[in-house]
């Protein structure tokens, strides 16, 4: 009963300009993390600007958690909408400690599956980036929705295969050789895989609201 005396309630839409200005970042972030995973001299610059997104995404996220506590009339229940921010966060977050083991580790060489990773990355960005000014609207945007969410868990799924297939590729390029660059790379994996997961997460949350206001 509550969910449709609120539909017709006028709602604070500044959230979804928050939600874009912050997947925006995590766009920008996961760009960033690809250039990243070319390796190279510039390196350690990536790496920074990986930092610059994160730092700018944690500011919009304090915005929108402000906001939940300040508004009335929320365009979605308030739980989802830290739910979502936080997922959104967590993404960058993780791409964030990713750049932090390769400063720490000083890598400047990276694996094909781990680029492959890195493009995957952004395409999963990209696709949170169309999905959440959809969200205005849930119910004619339903289907392109549901599609999109559909397509990052593929995505999220495509980068535990590369996790894989990259681990056991570190494992026979170092068995006989330097242990700790297999520990340094099989890290590496560990949290861009970890990017993709919390990307998964993002996608359920998009789909626990579709569920709750169709």
């Amino acid at each position: 009963m509550l969910r449709y005396f609120r539909a017709f309630l006028p709602r604070e839409e500044r959230f979804f300009d928050l939600f874009a200005r912050h997947a925006q970042t995590v766009v920008q972030g996961g760009q960033a993390l690809q250039d990243m995973l070319r390796g190279g001299d510039e390196t350690p610059v990536h790496c920074q600007r990986v930092s610059h997104f994160e730092a700018e995404a944690d500011g919009i996220t304090r915005e929108v958690l402000m906001a939940v506590r300040r508004t009335f009339i929320t365009p979605f229940d308030r739980v989802d909408i830290k739910n979502l921010i936080t997922a959104m966060d967590d993404a960058i977050d993780q791409m964030q400690q990713t750049a932090k083991a390769v400063i720490l580790f000083e890598v400047r060489e990276f694996e094909p599956p781990m680029r492959e990773i890195g493009s995957l990355l952004v395409e999963s960005a990209n696709l949170v980036g169309k999905a959440l000014p959809l969200m205005k609207s849930i119910g004619p945007n339903l289907q392109m929705l549901t599609a999109m969410t559909e397509e990052i868990g593929k995505l999220e799924g495509r980068v535990d295969d590369l996790h894989d297939i990259g681990l056991k590729e570190l494992f026979l390029k170092h068995r006989n050789a330097n242990t700790m660059d297999f520990i340094v790379g099989a890290e590496i994996y560990d949290h861009l895989e970890k990017v993709a997961d919390r990307f998964d997460d993002v996608a359920n949350e998009i789909n626990s609201i579709v569920i709750e206001q169709v």
